[in-house]
Order: structure tokens, then sequence, then C-alpha cells
């Protein structure tokens, strides 16, 4: 059992109390929350948007030499309805972990992946000269958001000719989450 504070439309306040040393905040409504122990500023979990979206089909036609949006057309989960058309606008300052993949099929030349911040370029990772029969550049990076304009994109880019970025959920996603307010 824990040390309960609830706030109702009858009696105001209420407090139910024990020995366990936690502290649980509730509504009227059955909402809780509990208060971890830390000092500072602790985080609530409920204002911490989140998704994961990935390309469920082959997107083709990413043109050699240029760098071009990665389409994401399936969203897994999106706790503040952030994601829309392959762009993620959090509504919440704060800084996120942001981490994308794009999986293709070639043996040679340069791949990029990069995160883009309101339009340019951010951050990136890319794979050069590969062998074998497939390239997974992975991007990932902890970007401020300020809450109200800014937007993050992920976008490609190969010089080997090959034109298709391969679908599914495992090999071409798009994943960002709060790790702490502004």
């Amino acid at each position: 059992m824990a040390s309960i504070i609830t706030a109702t439309t009858t009696s105001g306040l209420t407090q139910s109390a024990d020995n366990s040393g936690v502290l649980q905040l509730a509504s009227g409504t059955g909402n809780l929350v509990t208060v971890p122990s830390v000092t500072g500023t602790a985080m609530v979990s409920g204002n911490m948007p989140a998704f994961s979206a990935y390309s469920s089909t082959t997107q083709t036609g990413v043109a050699s030499g240029v760098f071009t949006k990665v389409l994401f057309d399936t969203e897994e989960y999106d706790t503040n309805s952030n994601f829309a058309s392959s762009r993620f606008t959090p509504t919440v300052a704060g800084y996120y972990q942001v981490t994308a993949r794009t999986d293709w099929s070639f043996t040679s030349g340069a791949c990029f992946l990069t995160i883009y911040k309101n339009g340019t370029g951010y951050k990136g990772g890319h794979l050069n000269g590969a062998t074998g029969s497939g390239v997974a550049p992975i991007a990932s990076a902890l970007v401020y958001c300020n809450g109200s304009t800014d937007y993050i994109e992920i976008y490609a880019y190969q010089n080997n000719g090959t034109n298709s970025i391969f679908g599914g959920i495992a090999y071409t996603f798009f994943q960002a989450a709060m790790v702490r307010t502004a």
C-alpha cells in the first residue's frame, strides 16, 4: 500500500497513508501518478511523446547522388499523435532520441542516412564501399525540439545507381522518444 493524496469533487483533498514511503497522487476519476524517489525534477511519463513508424513496402525511384526523403507509411505506435506524412513534429519541448534505419541492396558505393531538422541535414550515418548483399545505414542522435515549430524527417542518399529502399518493420524504420523536457 502507498501514501495516496486524492482530489475529489465532494470532499477536496483526502489522504490515506502507510509506511511504504511511496507517494501517489490521484484524481477523483482514478488517474494515478506515482512520484519517484529522486532528487531534482521528476518526469511524468504520460507527457513524453514517442513514436515508431516503418516502410511497409519498397520505396523506388531513389535517385543516385541526391538526398531523398524516406517514406514511412505505417505507424507501429504514436503516443501523442505527433507523426504524420513521414514527419515527426513534437508538441512538447525537450530532448528526443531519434533513430532511423534503411535497407538497400548493393555491393559498392556509398549510402548515407541523415536526420533532417526543419528541412536541413542535422546528424547522420553512412556506409562506404560496402560489400555483401545488403547495406543498412543507421542514424541516431539526441535532438532538441522546441515543441511548436521544429520537425524531424529522414533523408537517404546513394551513389551506386540502386534506386530502391526495402520495406519491412525490421529493415526501414524511424523512431523517436522524449528523453527529458527542456
